[in-house]
This record gives C-alpha cells, sequence and structure tokens, in this order.
C-alpha cells in the first residue's frame, strides 16, 4: 500500500516535522501500493530518520507533490534511487533529497515485524524475485480487461469476479 499519505493542510505536526523533532514516526497505512506486504487502515509502519543512504530493498519514505509515499528502493544509484512499490509496475526515480526516512518495522494484528527478521527478508527477496511473473500477470490482466471493456461485458465480469466489499472485510 503505498501508504500514501496526505496530510491537511490544518494540520500543525506534518511528517517532516514529527521526524525532524522525535527521529521516529508511527502512523497506520493508507493505500494498496505495498500489499500484500502492508494492509490498509491495518497495518501500524514505524518510520525512522534514515542514518546513512539507503539500500536495495529498503522501504524509502518520500514526499511526492504533495503526497506521502511508502515505497521499496529497487536499485541504488549514485544520487537518486529507483524505487517500486510491492503492489506497483513502474519504477520511479527518487532522489536523495527527498527521502525523509526508512521503514523500520510494522505491527500487525498486534505482533511488531522487524525489518531484520528473517522471514521479512525472505518475504522481500522472494517477492523481487518473482516480479517478472506477476508483471506478466498484471499485463494479461490489463488485455483482458481492455477486452472485456471493448466488447461491453466488463460491468458482468466485475459483478462475478469482485465479490461484495462487506463480504471481502468479513474475510480479512
Amino acid at each position: 500500500m503505498s501508504v500514501t499519505k496526505e496530510i491537511p493542510h490544518k494540520m500543525n505536526n506534518t511528517f517532516e516535522t514529527l521526524l525532524s523533532r522525535d527521529g521516529y514516526l508511527v502512523y497506520k497505512t493508507r493505500g494498496v501500493s505495498m500489499e500484500p506486504m502492508l494492509r490498509q487502515n491495518r497495518d501500524l509502519v514505524i518510520i525512522k530518520v534514515p542514518a546513512s543512504r539507503l539500500k536495495k530493498y529498503d522501504v524509502a519514505f518520500y514526499k511526492r507533490n504533495e503526497a506521502y509515499v511508502l515505497h521499496r528502493v529497487i536499485k541504488v544509484m549514485p544520487d537518486h534511487y529507483l524505487i517500486r512499490g510491492d503492489n506497483t509496475y513502474a519504477l520511479e526515480t527518487v532522489p536523495d533529497d527527498a527521502v525523509l526516512g526508512v521503514l523500520t518495522g510494522f505491527q500487525r494484528k498486534g505482533k511488531e515485524i522487524d525489518v531484520t527478521d528473517p522471514a521479512y527478508l525472505w518475504y522481500v527477496r522472494v517477492w523481487d524475485a518473482i516480479y517478472p511473473v506477476r508483471a506478466f500477470f498484471f499485463r494479461c490482466r490489463r488485455a483482458a480487461v481492455k477486452a472485456a471493456r471493448k466488447l461491453g461485458i466488463l460491468p458482468a465480469l466485475k459483478k462475478i469476479l469482485r465479490p461484495d466489499p462487506e463480504k471481502r472485510a468479513r474475510h480479512e
């Protein structure tokens, strides 16, 4: 979940203020670009000011226009990073000075998960390794939706393939 978070202009404490004052930030995620690792409105993320440059697989917390974004570093370049959400398929170029923090852990259902945990590290490496397969299926799905829209059957397919949101919420 891209954990994209917009802060209302009325709010006195922006994420930057909290990070510079406290050195860390804890908040509930919003957005779907970091699924399946982070779930919208369920998981708490722990962000800290980075002590040094980020490395591959770190999850960077940065600002894009007026939105705060939490996405994974795919490649470290001399003065920027190539970054992508776990549930997205486009790379972003993020300059060093746009990075405000780095994910150090998250909390799911009361359990804290540290980014140094072996199970987390296994997930990260597997998720990155299967990216080409995920991207292929994403392109296939996009082509199928385009064809269904052209044939005029997209609304019927959506009804069949997407269960009632209330039912889906009960299963999470």
